[in-house]
């Protein structure tokens, strides 16, 4: 693939990266916004001081609205050129798939890899849950975990493309699959548990706010699989131009 394809492929991640970031900010807005205020509610109704003379940076609707219209296309954007690159050098290397199953390949590995797998051990918390103290210690722990998580994804492609040729490409992948859940499991297991939920916060609001966030990536990286899927389609492999009708032919000569 020549520099100037892998350009193509960058600038229409970002787009497709841009496009998605839209249909997960309609949800983190719709979905989202109203738990963060109830959280909020919950810490304000159970701090142990008044907030009244406090100063307000940024006031609350700003950051509902202008400040999470910013962070989620801008998140978008980065992760959509990120993974345009990587597409770039998965085509035609993971499988004999097509452009646009390749890129919801790619994608699905990509929400499992880099955000379900450190979300199961450090699931995403609302405002008043979590220890100011520790979240420098939460944040290193859930970097680590995706980071392990993102090598021990290539790692197990890795493993299922050297097992392909004894055993088989379903058996092959089959080991593969395994061999990254144990993997995953084992870090699990040693890496810490942290768990600052308050006693009396409400269960059911602090999954509704984590299944909000799920929601939220799973249509970010979907979108982007479908969207950018049907551009490196029409990219890579366009149509053929229609014939010219044999009259047009007969004019030309």
């Amino acid at each position: 693939m020549n520099s100037t394809t892998v350009r193509n492929l960058l600038v229409r991640g970002m787009l497709a990266g841009l496009g998605a970031g839209v249909l997960a900010l309609v949800i983190a807005y719709w979905l989202g916004e109203p738990n963060v205020d109830a959280a909020i509610g919950f810490e304000e109704a159970h701090a142990g001081h008044s907030h009244g003379d406090e100063v307000e940076l940024v006031s609350r609707s700003l950051q509902s609205t202008a400040g999470l219209a910013t962070g989620v296309l801008v998140y978008g954007v980065a992760f959509g050129g990120i993974a345009a690159l990587a597409y770039s050098f998965a085509l035609g290397r993971v499988g004999r798939f097509g452009p646009r199953a390749t890129a919801l390949l790619l994608s699905g590995c990509a929400l499992l890899a880099v955000y379900v797998v450190p979300f199961l051990k450090y699931p995403a918390n609302p405002p008043a849950v979590g220890n100011p103290d520790t979240i420098g210690k939460r944040t290193s722990l859930y970097l680590l975990m995706m980071v392990l998580s993102v090598l021990l994804a290539v790692a197990a492609t890795l493993l299922g493309k050297r097992l392909a040729p004894l055993l088989g490409a379903w058996y092959a992948t089959v080991a593969a699959v395994l061999g990254f859940a144990v993997a995953i499991g084992l870090a699990y297991e040693f890496l810490p548990v942290i768990n600052d939920v308050p006693e009396h916060f409400p269960a059911a609001l602090l999954w509704r706010f984590r299944l909000s966030a799920l929601a939220m990536q799973a249509t970010l990286w979907c979108a982007f699989g479908l969207i950018f899927g049907e551009l490196a389609q029409r990219l890579l492999l366009p149509k053929p131009a229609a014939p010219t009708s044999g009259k047009s032919v007969a004019a030309d000569r």
